[in-house]
């Protein structure tokens, strides 16, 4: 796997993201399914959802690995997308794993994580992380990602 390009800000996370989605030729009803730590990654779930809301698909989010916990993403009017409804199918065209999932002190495993991304086969894998985190935890060596979006937040400023 090459860098390919660099961007910055929120649209160089979401504009890679939805591009490599239409490319990969998604069909009417096929499923997106991003799995990450509930709280911390969730808001960054949402936010990609949003992005390619006019995709015709199915996006779901999966707390940490735990696909019986498996929430549908649906659009709400005025807010963003919303986690609701628990959906009919778990059977991802496309995993987006988040990397919080790499994080020290998360209770997952790298092989949980590998079991998942194993009982999916043919779907497209992809990483989305901060600040390196997927090679920090070893996980490039592990999973065989289509793509990786890894974004900075890096300087925090603060005013008071």
């Amino acid at each position: 796997m090459e860098l390919k390009e660099q961007l910055s800000g929120v649209p160089g996370m979401l504009r890679p993201f939805k591009a490599y989605l239409r490319e990969v030729g998604l069909a009417p009803g096929d499923q997106i399914a991003y799995y990450g730590c509930p709280g911390t990654c969730t808001p960054f779930i949402e936010l990609l959802g949003f992005a390619v809301r006019d995709l015709p698909v199915e996006q779901v989010y999966v707390p940490y690995v735990d696909e019986t916990a498996t929430k549908v993403l649906r659009l709400t009017e005025g807010v963003g997308m919303q986690a609701a409804d628990t959906p009919a199918r778990i059977d991802p065209k496309v995993i987006v794993l988040m990397g919080g999932l790499a994080m020290p002190g998360v209770p997952v495993t790298k092989e949980a994580v590998q079991e998942v991304v194993d009982a999916h086969p043919g779907a497209k894998i992809v990483g989305i992380c901060f600040m390196q985190m997927f090679e920090k935890a070893g996980w490039l060596d592990t999973f065989a990602f289509d793509l990786i979006i890894d974004a900075a937040i890096d300087p925090v400023r603060v005013w008071r």
